[in-house]
């Protein structure tokens, strides 16, 4: 079994910073993309950053500047740090892993952190 325990968010005022931290345990050969997305309520789940096992990473256009994904391979951990957040930044955040179980897998497995809220507010 594979499991993606989240930690990190909270409350923070506008303009404030997070970091928020995704660890990999369990039964795992490697990892392929590692990623973050975010759901506001009553909106779609979004791409927020994702990072290559090498060290490529893509942002979507409102994280650029702003936001950091880095990636602790020997960890298996991703991180999100960000910085100047504004109230829409408020949504959940999930973390999400590309995953090789097993050498003679076919394709990687499709793992979900449980989220983690942020708030942004004064």
């Amino acid at each position: 079994q594979v499991q993606l325990v989240e930690s990190g968010g909270g409350l923070v005022q506008p303009g404030g910073s997070l970091k928020l931290s995704c660890a990999a345990s369990g039964s795992i050969v490697s990892i392929n993309d590692m990623g973050w997305y975010r759901q506001a309520p009553g909106k779609q789940r979004q791409l927020v950053a994702i990072i290559t096992r090498g060290g490529s990473t893509n942002y979507a256009d409102f994280a650029k500047g702003r936001f950091t994904i880095a990636r602790d391979n020997a960890k298996n951990t991703v991180y999100l740090q960000m910085n100047s957040l504004k109230p829409e930044d408020t949504a959940v955040y999930y973390c999400n892993a590309k995953i090789w179980r097993t050498m003679w897998a076919r394709t990687p497995d499709d793992y979900w952190g449980q989220g983690t809220q942020v708030t942004v507010s004064s």
